[in-house]
């Protein structure tokens, strides 16, 4: 066993972390909806926070801003101008203790040259590059000064090469010079369509040690310099002026005396042509205590730039965006591997929700699927049952599901959405009338099917009129009024199939609500509950099943203050006028003549209202009922069930 060693799971998330629940997470997403959010907002918000132990975007956003603080407050952008300052302040000063107390003239001579260096350190460095120091501490601080200038102009282009250059070793700067020179011979060749993966394989394999990063090709190597050198010019964009040019002339002396300019210039310009769309021209900020030098700085603001594009990539708010826009590599960088892993999992449950049929459309565009809302009426009823007494609502006999009564011993052709049994023998029988095919077999058409006529005294007629007015949504119960008709539609289609179910929302209008449609439905800023209407539209339901026992359910928060005119249009005015009331009184004796009950769930608490719904009641016969609205889902249900066994 000592050849075994155990630890974290590396490679992805972990394959033994509980699963998902994809159906938990279309609920939240559903929650949402039913208060209101188109599905694509849902979504994103869902992804936002994050569901069921993943972290969301919104986490990740806070780590990278946390990250972007602490590097903010690593230093500042002028430590090696400082650096260089102080170098040279001290070589100086070691070669005037070296002249005073000499008395020649020579001493005076240069004495007189040193106190006549211009202030600008670029400037004083480029008059002492050939003095001949009398001092040898001098000369061993002056050539630090320049080998600080040299390593950090190269370590601002390529990370890492500071160290590699620690002391003025001209065999490593010839191999530094033979590596840029092959670089852009390969991108020269490259724009030539010249270039090969052998050729940068060969170049990896005799230069890949001055590249941490291990690019796996040219592509790759290119993004890492590139992003590199767009930090390096936003640095000298960050500074002052005066320190820009004193740093810009410093950098532009270390690189002529190695030998690099004309190689450098043209990297710097092969880089800026194959990815003009970094930030070249942007500036960034350092506020802390200590002072970086040009390469660290580099290193930090091109970790600033990688963290201002997952900023805008994880917040997600402009037009189109999705998880595909967020670079997983620069997530790694920035936030590491468990962070990568988050948004591997957000991927994968973003897919399983379209994968498994919950959402469709395009990126700009989302909608639920049938089956979504179908899962999402599933999950209200479920809800509606648990805040019910016990759980237990719902709980009734449902034997003989789909057929709707008694057989009276006649049969009919089967007709699409029949529920009925099928009467096997005469329909076996109507396919061997018209013989039997060449092979000797029957062949079943839907013609041929036959099924049971059963009497329908045990089914229902059921309308929930739902209250769309302005009001609901200023009293915050829009989705309460959604979900509650999710939960009966679902509980009528479910348990008792043989029932008709209509749900008719109303405000200056009503109209029939699809099932589909429900949990999408918005609320339209229209003055106008339009009572009358609806009792118009669930008369014509109960019309059309004579035979169903009637039930209507009305949720409403507000009394009628609309009605429809002769021409079709709808009148509104508040005060109700009494020609509305009137009209809404009919309808109500209407349904009445029809043997409906009329259940009224109230929402609000307003006088004229409550003497409108009890006089509704005096005249129907129905009750009303004053539900909380935070439970009015298991009001309606619990009372459609209540009526529905009387009609069983």
């Amino acid at each position: 066993m000592s050849g075994f060693r155990y630890g974290e799971y590396q490679e992805g998330p972990d394959p033994l972390a509980p699963p998902y629940d994809v159906r938990a997470a279309l609920d939240e997403l559903g929650r949402s909806v039913l208060a209101g959010a188109k599905p694509l907002r849902a979504l994103r918000d869902l992804l936002r926070r994050g569901t069921q132990g993943i972290s969301g975007l919104d986490d990740l956003l806070r780590q990278v801003r946390e990250r972007r603080d602490l590097l903010r407050g690593q230093g500042r952008l002028d430590g090696t101008l400082r650096e260089a300052r102080a170098l040279l302040d001290r070589a100086v000063g070691q070669e005037r203790a070296a002249l005073f107390p000499d008395p020649s003239d020579d001493a005076r001579l240069r004495e007189s040259e040193l106190d006549a260096l211009p202030a600008d350190t670029a400037a004083a460095v480029r008059r002492l590059a050939d003095y001949q120091w009398r001092s040898d501490a001098a000369r061993e601080t002056f050539g630090r000064l320049r080998d600080l200038l040299r390593g950090e102009v190269l370590d601002a282009q390529f990370r890492g090469m500071k160290q590699a250059l620690q002391s003025a070793d001209p065999a490593a700067m010839a191999r530094v010079r033979a590596m840029v020179e092959a670089l852009n011979e390969m991108l020269a060749a490259d724009d030539r369509g010249e270039h090969t993966q052998a050729d940068f394989d060969r170049f990896m394999a005799e230069y890949g040690d001055f590249f941490p990063e291990n690019p796996r090709d040219l592509a790759e190597l290119v993004d890492t310099l590139a992003r590199r050198s767009a930090a390096a010019q936003r640095l000298l964009n960050s500074l002052t002026p005066d320190q820009r040019a004193e740093l810009a002339d410093l950098m532009a002396q270390a690189t002529a005396e190695a030998g690099l300019t004309d190689a450098m210039d043209r990297l710097s310009g092969a880089l800026r042509s194959r990815r003009p769309d970094l930030a070249w021209s942007g500036t960034d900020r350092m506020d802390g205590s200590e002072g970086l030098g040009v390469g660290d700085a580099t290193t930090a603001l091109e970790e600033l730039a990688d963290l201002a594009d997952l900023d805008s990539a994880l917040s997600q708010r402009y037009a189109g965006a999705g998880l595909d826009d967020i670079d997983e590599e620069a997530v790694r960088r920035a936030l590491g591997r468990a962070a990568v892993d988050d948004l591997a999992r957000l991927r994968a449950l973003e897919r399983e929700l379209r994968d498994q049929g919950y959402l469709t459309g395009t990126r700009n565009r989302l909608e639920l699927t049938p089956k979504a809302v179908r899962r999402l009426g599933e999950t209200a009823l479920r809800e509606v049952f648990a805040d019910s007494a016990g759980g237990r609502l719902g709980q009734h006999a449902a034997e003989g599901a789909g057929q709707t009564g008694e057989p009276t011993g006649a049969t009919r052709p089967w007709r699409f959405g029949d529920e009925q049994p099928l009467d096997v023998v005469r329909t076996l029988g109507n396919a061997a009338a018209r013989g039997r095919a060449p092979d000797g077999r029957l062949r079943l058409r839907a013609d041929d099917f036959e099924v049971v006529e059963t009497e329908r005294h045990d089914a229902a007629a059921v309308c929930l009129l739902v209250d769309l007015s302005y009001s609901m949504a200023l009293r915050d119960l829009w989705g309460t009024a959604k979900q509650t008709a999710m939960a009966l539609h679902a509980l009528v289609t479910t348990r008792f199939p043989q029932d008709a179910v209509q749900v008719i929302g109303f405000s200056d209008y009503a109209r029939e609500l699809p099932a589909a449609g429900l949990a999408e439905l918005e609320w339209e800023p229209v003055q106008g509950t339009n009572l009358q209407h609806a009792l118009v539209l669930a008369g014509r339901h109960l019309d059309r099943h004579p035979d169903f026992d009637p039930i209507v359910l009305i949720v409403t928060d507000g009394e009628p203050t609309a009605h429809l005119a002769r021409d079709g249009s709808a009148q509104f005015a508040w005060p109700p006028t009494s020609e509305t009331t009137a009209l809404t009184l009919a309808e109500v004796d209407r349904m009445t003549s029809r043997g409906a009950a009329l259940n009224v769930f109230l929402l609000a608490d307003d006088p004229r209202l409550e003497a409108f719904v009890e006089e509704v009641a005096r005249r129907n016969g129905g009750r009303v009922v004053r539900p909380n609205a935070d439970r009015l889902g298991s009001y309606v249900v619990q009372d459609f069930l209540s009526r529905r066994r009387r009609v069983g």
